[in-house]
């Protein structure tokens, strides 16, 4: 048995697609679906399941006991938001709620892979390495940032990442992104305004080193991300990861890579970073994925040109475009 928290999300639900695939459907998942015009539920819709328990009910539920059988829990339920003022909610839905899992995952010798984030890395200054010896001098730049901080020190001060493995997730983009509004992927967005406007709105660069258009992320796509997990399912391999490309590319690049996919020559229109965004804006993530490398994963990763191509013209284009087994 195999349980995914946040297994009607983005990558909660890619996961589950990813296991069936492989043939496991003796898979439980936790989280809400909440109104049913976000349609979160159609990530769930083509894939197999035996139950789904809500959020608020599961940690009591496994700390009494009443789930048998669990082999491992994929934790990726949280709230996301890199913009959340919340403090409060998200430091007992990232932080608190984590640590029951993870307490007893530890106490029952149940394998976790949990989700952390690129966020804890801040403006970037320490670099984006994932050895552990260099956690306490992160500085994340926003509170969602910081509840994910918080969980990886808990997790190496009590030993949980001796056994347990903590993803470093970057910019990840692909199918079963669609109820996340605000905060799904670039390419998401741009595809809807090309279809819609006929163009793509970019932040502009407010650097002098930095060109419009040209600021620079690791996008990874999800499928990678899936394989990546399943990998960590059945291999040993502890400590924190990031789960990115290893490979810095420009918002420019995801869009006009976006427009090639749709047929079409790129217009782009560079609008004003908002004030509040300014101070807390990264100009630059890549992901050191030295550490998975050397634990064995050792699969390539896909380009943007050919996710982006994938993504676009097999679901964004589909009258299908979730994860389903075909």
């Amino acid at each position: 048995m195999i349980i995914i928290t946040g297994g009607a999300g983005f990558i909660g639900s890619a996961m589950l697609w990813e296991l069936n695939c492989m043939g496991e459907d003796d898979v439980i998942i936790v989280d809400n679906l909440g109104s049913t015009t976000t349609e979160k539920w159609r990530n769930l819709s083509p894939l197999h399941f035996v139950d789904i328990i809500p959020i608020d009910r599961f940690p009591e539920l496994l700390e009494r006991g009443a789930i048998k059988g669990i082999s491992a829990i994929i934790h990726m339920g949280a709230n996301s938001s890199t913009t959340e003022t919340d403090a409060d909610h998200l430091l007992a839905n990232n932080f608190g709620y984590s640590k029951r899992i993870a307490s007893y995952c530890m106490a029952n010798d149940v394998r976790l892979v949990y989700a952390s984030s690129a966020a804890t890395y801040g403006d970037g200054s320490k670099g984006y390495s994932d050895d552990m010896s260099g956690l306490g001098a992160l500085r994340p730049l926003n509170m969602y940032g910081y509840s994910k901080h918080l969980f990886d020190h808990w997790a190496l001060r009590n030993q949980v990442l001796n056994h347990a493995a903590g993803l470093k997730f970057f910019n990840v983009y692909g199918a079963n992104e669609y109820h996340k509004e605000d905060m799904s992927s670039v390419v998401f967005k741009a595809f809807h305004q090309i279809r819609e406007k006929g163009f793509v709105k970019l932040f502009q660069s407010h650097r002098p080193d930095y060109q419009d258009g040209e600021q620079l992320r690791d996008f990874i796509y999800i499928r990678d991300c899936t394989r990546i997990m399943a990998w960590l399912l059945e291999h040993p391999a502890s400590g924190l990861f990031n789960i990115g490309s290893g490979t810095a590319r420009s918002f420019k690049d995801l869009a006009t890579t976006t427009f090639s996919a749709l047929g079409k020559a790129p217009i782009i229109d560079y609008i004003p970073m908002p004030e509040t965004l300014r101070e807390k804006y990264q100009y630059y993530t890549c992901a050191d994925i030295t550490k998975l490398r050397s634990a064995g994963f050792s699969e390539k990763l896909t380009s943007i040109e050919d996710g982006i191509q994938e993504y676009v013209q097999h679901y964004l284009s589909s009258d299908t475009p979730h994860f389903e087994c075909r």
